[in-house]
This record gives structure tokens, sequence and C-alpha cells, in this order.
């Protein structure tokens, strides 16, 4: 799998991080992200989707209800928000290869996490994310534009249709740690 040390860290820009790769790379690499994910989780049962971990660092500025600012996350909760990000920026980069203006305007739909509740669940979910990121790459054409790129904010990195993609695959990466923890403790929890 791809490391995002250096670009997160600056030491490298995400257009010289992304130079080169292919669209056979971005599904190559996105096999591998789900794969991966699907493989920490291979123990587990449906308790372990719904076992609250210990995380005393748990703060998420964008919840909906004040409550879930400092609620640690499931299992199941960290696999719908990765999979709706990396989903988002499927779509999105969908569009810029196919020459669509984007208007720093959001494309995200996340399952309820309180939904989620099963091993199986979680499984269908990464394989639904891994079919619906594949399907967006067969949308880029034969010759995608890859000139075309968008703005969060000024001076901010220019997002073009690989970089977009790519940005996707970072996010599923910076919580690959969380759910490794996640899982360690539910397997702990389920010896005692």
């Amino acid at each position: 799998m791809m490391d995002f040390t250096a670009v997160r860290h600056k030491q490298v820009s995400w257009a010289d991080f992304t130079a080169g790769l292919s669209v056979d790379d971005l599904r190559n690499l996105t096999h591998e992200m789900i794969d991966a994910m699907l493989g920490y989780m291979a123990d587990c049962t449906d308790a372990d989707i719904v076992f609250v971990p210990d995380d005393p660092h748990a703060r998420d500025t964008y919840a909906a209800n004040e409550e879930d600012v400092n609620l640690a996350w499931t299992l199941g909760h960290v696999i719908v928000h990765t999979t709706a990000s990396a989903e988002e920026s499927a779509a999105l980069a969908a569009e810029l290869a196919r020459g669509v203006p984007v208007q720093s305007r959001r494309s995200r739909h996340e399952v309820p996490w309180q939904t989620v509740t099963t091993i199986i669940q979680c499984r269908q979910r990464l394989e639904e994310s891994r079919r619906l990121r594949l399907a967006s790459l067969d949308m880029w054409p034969d010759t995608p534009d890859l000139e075309n790129w968008y703005q969060t904010r000024e001076g901010g990195t220019k997002m073009t249709a690989v970089i977009r993609f790519m940005l996707g695959l970072s996010h599923d990466d910076s919580h690959l740690g969380q759910i490794q923890e996640i899982v360690r403790q539910a397997l702990a929890a389920r010896k005692r």
C-alpha cells in the first residue's frame, strides 16, 4: 500500500506524490485498501462491531450532535465514515476526469453508523464501497481531463481527478490504525 507520510508532513506536494499514477494504479490501490480493512476485521464477530473502545482522544468536531463530539467510535462507525469519504472523493474525481467543473461542493452520503451492528454489514459496506469506487473509475474517459482542477480554499491544493481520488484513499489510510486498535481492544475484551 502507498505510504502517505511524506505528503501528510508536506515533504512532497500532492501533485508530485500522485504524478504518474494511472487509473489502473487507482484500481489496484482501492483493492489493497479494502482488502486491508477486511483483513483487519477477519476475526471479528458482531459483538466487535458495536464494541465501544477506550479512546481518550475521541474528538469529532464535525459531529451533527453535540453529545457525539467526544464519542468513541465503534468499528461500524469507522467503516461507514471511511467508506463515505472515499466514495465522495471517487465521485468528485470522476467528474473532474470527465472535464466537469467542480465548485468546492460535497458529494457525500454516509450510512447511519448506528444501523451497522454486524460483521456481515461491515463486510457488505466495504464490498459495496469497493464496487462504487471502481465503478467511478469506469466513468473516466479513455483520455481523462487531468488538467481540470478545483480548490477547496484559496491557496489550497489544486484538486485534480487523481489527487481527489487519492485523498479518499489517504483518508482511509488515516483510519487504519484506529481500526486495528478497536479490533485489538474488542478481541481482548472477548478473552476476559
